[in-house]
């Protein structure tokens, strides 16, 4: 606006120029004077309108989310989490001779303090898949003694606090945690040790993968297990994945990391 002034003075003292200006100037300037200002209530009241939609809608997002969790709050209800699915593709299992065993959906329910010395329950919805192979095993012969398993948890976190009770354990207290929890001909594997750990490419980023080696029995003869497990969030689940193998089937091992790789999460 400054430039724009200046410049008009300078015009007005030309030598050149009049000193009156004409009626069509003057009415031709209040014109043009009424068009900008018509043209910044417009451009206010758009504004204005915007913004007005903008601060609707969030208190609309912000009704919906503390109407969500308004039975919670109140300890009327618990606060429900759901994971999706994690599976290995059926080409890779086709291919490694895995055979799917169970699929279950399974709920777990506990009661957290959220503060104060506050309880409110908390319902997480988990996903576990696990798939089989006959393998032989000289001198015993053929047994299903390889396992893959992939378990997805919702990553919970309230206030800050993760609820998941999978997510705070390192990869060998996983390893024990998920074997009470997968049937296997294989007796109870003990003595786990880690071995090394590698790195492998799952769902389009890359994820360390740890292999521990324990002790089992079949029909009496005690043989060496070798165990793969990776853990890991994708879309807010927490994702455990593990196989197990003899240990004299080094082919197994390859089998297994094409399962790893192969995994698709949501399924």
């Amino acid at each position: 606006m400054v430039l724009v002034s200046n410049t008009v003075m300078m015009a007005d003292s030309s030598p050149n120029r009049d000193s009156h200006t004409s009626s069509g100037d003057v009415a031709r300037d209040s014109t043009r004077a009424h068009d900008m200002t018509a043209a910044s209530v417009r451009t206010e009241s758009t504004s204005t309108t915007s913004r007005r939609s903008l601060l609707a809608a969030g208190a609309t997002a912000s009704l919906a989310l503390t109407a969500g969790c308004l039975d919670f709050a109140l300890g009327n209800g618990p606060l429900e989490f759901s994971a999706d699915r994690v599976a290995p593709h059926d080409d890779a299992l086709e291919e490694t001779g895995y055979a799917e065993e169970s699929v279950e959906e399974q709920a777990l329910e506990e009661s957290v303090d959220v503060g104060a010395g506050i309880e409110r329950e908390i319902k997480a919805g988990f996903w576990q898949s696990s798939y089989v192979k006959d393998v032989d095993l000289a001198p015993v012969g053929e047994e299903e003694a390889a396992l893959f398993t992939a378990l997805s948890m919702p990553a919970v976190e309230i206030l800050g606090r993760s609820f998941n009770p999978l997510e705070d354990l390192g990869n060998h207290d996983l390893v024990e945690r998920l074997l009470e929890e997968v049937d296997s001909e294989a007796g109870q594997i003990e003595d786990i040790e880690h071995r090394e750990s590698f790195g492998l490419e799952i769902l389009g980023d890359g994820r360390d993968v740890d292999t521990f080696v324990g002790q089992s029995t079949f029909d009496g003869e005690e043989i060496e297990i070798e165990l793969t497990l990776t853990s890991f969030v994708n879309e807010d689940d927490l994702l455990v994945l593990l196989g197990t193998h003899p240990e004299m089937l080094a082919e197994e091992s390859a089998n297994i990391e094409e399962l790893l790789e192969s995994v698709e999460h949501p399924v």
